[in-house]
């Protein structure tokens, strides 16, 4: 069992920046790949970006591509999305998540194994 925490989130203008962090706990031994998913109000949740468990493999949607990054550091069991050039369409709680897959296109097509709590992003105009 694996125990995920989201941590970063906040009040930001439109074209600022954002560093998502995730905090494994828990049950880490073995591969795991990662992944960012968010909900905005009123909205289904939806895909953002994905890491395999090694991190070199590295997958993102469209709204994401050319803005956010997505990393891991394994030995800290913690992962990130940096976020730039944020727009209000951004807004929305961002989760994490994991599956028990070294593959990170797992963490896309699979159910995911554990989820975080969210943090929320705001982003003005």
């Amino acid at each position: 069992q694996v125990l995920l925490v989201e941590s970063g989130g906040g009040l930001v203008q439109a074209g600022g920046s954002l560093r998502l962090s995730c905090a494994a706990s828990g049950r880490t031994q073995g591969a795991y790949a990662m992944g960012w998913f968010r909900q905005a109000p009123g909205k289904e949740r939806e895909y953002v970006a994905a890491i395999s468990w090694s991190g070199i493999n590295t997958y993102y949607s469209d709204s994401a591509k050319g803005r956010f990054t997505i990393s891991r550091d394994n030995a800290k069991s913690t992962l990130y999305l940096e976020m730039s050039n944020l727009k209000p369409e951004d807004t929305a709680v961002y989760y994490c998540a994991a599956k028990m897959s070294p593959i990170g296109t797992d963490i896309i097509q699979g159910i995911p194994d554990a989820w975080g709590q969210g943090t929320l992003v705001t982003v003005s105009s």
